[in-house]
């Protein structure tokens, strides 16, 4: 062995060459604040708007709906935060629907938002594959109800959810629709209209930008409160000196993912189908995990009966392997994921999860060389348990 062999591009991706040459000059020579009014604050600031504008166009809105953040997770908390408590003031809605499958940034703020705001709460199951249903969402919906959040795909089993579908439902009624697509955006169309959200979440380290950086759609009118004060930056709905370089690079990275999705995507798929085919045949007592066709062209997830699954990742990790057992959130944990065990999983089977994500640099060499030690080392595992 000698090539470490990165699996993991569902928990983060290398930063594009292209989109690291586009950030340097304002590291450098371009270095001033964008509040600022001289030539150095002017610099900036057209930086800044040019990737708004930028940005913008591949969710094919106005610049004015797209806010600069620090991150997905920021993004989200905006989002929910800002909305359900405008929507409180506006109209004295409390009722906040989701399901048991989001990531923590919606999870954990909705779940606040219930224990400590005063606001109801409702987690709608998912099938087996980790899908939401369109009528429990039409059945759940009540007057009160301020806002509905679900991910445009699962970053644990990379489920695709019918977003445009479940957006119409709340339209009609008149329920704000926001969707978490940090895990999407690296390879699936985030054009707004076509979605038809209100809100929508993404974090550049997801599609080969830098880390500490992401961006929030907010549809024209849509309510916002916002909740983090100080300054009038991005249109008053989130304070603080933008992070210039950053944001250039957020913009960068998102515009080449758009030009160049198609292409990636084939072979993403050819690759993961690959992985897919390879596992299951092979390794007695496995099983995919999230929709078998529905799915992020490179994510491949399984469960394996009996195994720990951070010691799996140990001795992939041994064998020159970067893989992970879900959300990069989470890995070390070692309860089972909610979002296996909302799917029906029983912790037999999801304490054993792996998570193998293809990425630009990787190779058919890589995907062989996955298949060839993972079979002989969830055997060993077994083994180990049994002798345990």
């Amino acid at each position: 062995m000698n090539e470490y062999i990165y699996l993991d591009h569902a928990a983060t991706t290398p930063v594009d060459p292209r989109v690291l040459e586009a950030m340097l000059p304002y590291f450098s020579t371009e270095y001033g604040n964008p509040s600022s009014v001289h030539r150095y604050g002017r610099q900036a600031e057209k930086a800044v708007e040019q990737a708004r504008r930028d940005v913008a166009a591949v969710l094919n809105c106005s610049p004015r709906e797209v806010i600069f953040t620090s991150c997905g997770s920021e993004s989200d908390n905006l989002a929910l935060r800002g909305a359900a408590l405008a929507e409180r003031e506006r109209r004295g809605a409390i009722h906040l629907i989701t399901t048991p499958i989001e990531h923590a940034a919606v999870t954990a703020t909705l779940r606040q938002l219930r224990d400590r705001f005063g606001f109801t709460l409702t987690e709608l199951p998912v099938d087996g594959a980790g899908r939401v249903a369109p009528d429990d969402v039409a059945q759940a919906l009540r007057p009160d109800t301020a806002l509905v959040s679900v991910m445009y795909a699962n970053n644990e089993i990379g489920t695709i959810e019918p977003i445009p579908e479940l957006a119409a439902l709340c339209r009609e009624r008149g329920v704000l629709f926001h969707t978490d697509a940090v895990q999407a955006a690296s390879q699936l169309d985030v054009d707004v209209q076509k979605l038809g959200v209100d809100y929508l979440a993404l974090g550049a380290h997801k599609f080969y930008g830098p880390k500490g950086v992401g961006a929030l759609y907010v549809r024209e009118g849509s309510p916002l409160l916002p909740t983090q004060t100080g300054g009038s930056h991005e249109h008053g709905l989130r304070a603080g000196t933008q992070n210039t370089p950053y944001i250039v690079g957020l913009a960068e990275a998102l515009t080449i993912t758009a030009d160049e999705r198609a292409a990636h995507n084939t072979r993403f798929e050819r690759l993961r189908e690959r992985i897919i085919e390879g596992v299951l045949p092979a390794i007695p007592d496995s099983q995919l995990t999230g929709h078998r066709t529905e799915r992020l062209p490179n994510h491949a997830s399984f469960v394996f009966r009996g195994v720990n699954g951070n010691d799996l990742l140990m001795h992939l990790d041994l064998a020159g392997i970067a893989a992970s057992s879900g959300s990069a959130c989470k890995t070390g944990d070692p309860k089972p994921s909610e979002v296996l065990l909302a799917l029906g999983l029983t912790d037999d089977w999801a304490l054993g999860s792996l998570r193998v994500t293809v990425g630009r640099q990787t190779t058919d060499e890589h995907v062989d060389r996955l298949l060839t030690v993972l079979p002989g080392m969830v055997e060993k595992l077994h083994r180990l348990e049994a002798v345990a």
